[in-house]
């Protein structure tokens, strides 16, 4: 059986492996362009190309999967079955219809939750306690293809985003592990997803980034943490980004410091934290980045910080 695999970031990476390890005959990789990343904007490839190049194998990188060179390029090595992960582009009909066993994608959440292209981040920001992931056959919408195989994955008090993709990713392994053996024999029974439980996680924007300190402790905290390792949340300090890496936990913390004070006013800077006004009480910020520098310690920051309390952030 013939499989062109698809993914992009290192989500996808344990997936491919194990094809490979399993002995399944991957014929090509698709991955996105390389893209220019850094201050130099240097070209960098995919983390699935780099592990498609270290197992040897060919890659195609098509800017747009819709052009009908991509779709016949793809279909010169006619592949039986196509296995995704993160890929980053909508597969089209044109697509869907080559493999005889159909296309099936490993998805980062339990759908019909989060369906869309931050699944993981969003999970976090909302403060769910329980994610997984989905085994799924795709069609022409998003992610709204028939559900062959569901796990759940425990979210963590103090888990990231990060730590959440490498759950996810080896979960996610391990599913289409167990279900391979069925899908090489050809299209499994496979259940429908229910429209009025489906909910959608977009791909972050700036504005997800900015923290909003009307908001309790709990949801900043959780905002934070959903962003780390990739963009990072923010805020403003003397009109300039403050970005924010990590926070004390809340639950960990009294809350209600600061009295009568608005929202975003700094109470303390301190080694074990800059302490700042929530919606209902305060948080911690533990590790921060000020304009033009790079992520410090609170205490490396208090050390000669031009923040005082007193300060409005935002």
């Amino acid at each position: 059986m013939k499989i062109v695999f698809m993914g992009t970031p290192a989500f996808a990476v344990p997936s491919l492996q194990m094809l490979v390890e399993e002995g399944y005959e991957v014929v090509a990789v698709l991955t996105q362009p390389d893209r220019p990343q850094g201050r130099k904007k240097t070209l960098t490839p995919s983390p699935v190309k780099e592990a498609a190049l270290a197992l040897g194998l060919p890659v195609l990188q098509p800017e747009r999967l819709r052009r009908p060179e991509a779709v016949a390029e793809l279909a010169a090595y006619a592949p039986d079955l196509i296995v995704t992960a993160a890929y980053g582009q909508i597969l089209p009909k044109s697509v869907l219809d080559l493999p005889q066993n159909g296309c099936v994608n490993v998805h980062g959440s339990l759908l019909p939750k989060y369906r869309g292209g931050a699944p993981i981040q969003r999970s976090i920001i909302n403060g769910e306690k329980v994610t997984g992931v989905t085994l799924m056959y795709m069609a022409e919408g998003l992610d709204t293809g028939d559900m062959i195989s569901r796990v759940e994955v425990p979210i963590e008090d103090g888990d990231t985003s990060g730590d959440l993709f490498e759950k996810l990713s080896l979960a996610g392994r391990n599913l289409l592990k167990a279900e391979m053996p069925r899908l090489a024999a050809g299209r499994v029974d496979a259940v429908a997803q229910e429209e009025s439980e489906a909910t959608y996680a977009p791909n972050l924007s700036r504005e997800d980034e900015r923290i909003d300190w009307n908001v309790s402790s709990r949801d900043i905290y959780n905002r934070i943490r959903g962003l780390v390792p990739f963009s990072g949340a923010f805020t403003l300090w003397n009109g300039e980004t403050f970005k924010v890496w990590a926070a004390g936990n809340p639950s960990l913390a009294p809350t209600g410091n600061g009295g009568q004070a608005a929202p975003g006013t700094v109470l303390a800077v301190e080694a074990q934290g800059v302490e700042v006004k929530t919606g209902d009480g305060s948080l911690l910020l533990t590790t921060v980045q000020p304009a033009g520098k790079k992520a410090m310690s609170a205490a490396d920051f208090s050390r000669g910080a031009a923040m005082k309390p007193g300060t409005v952030l935002g």
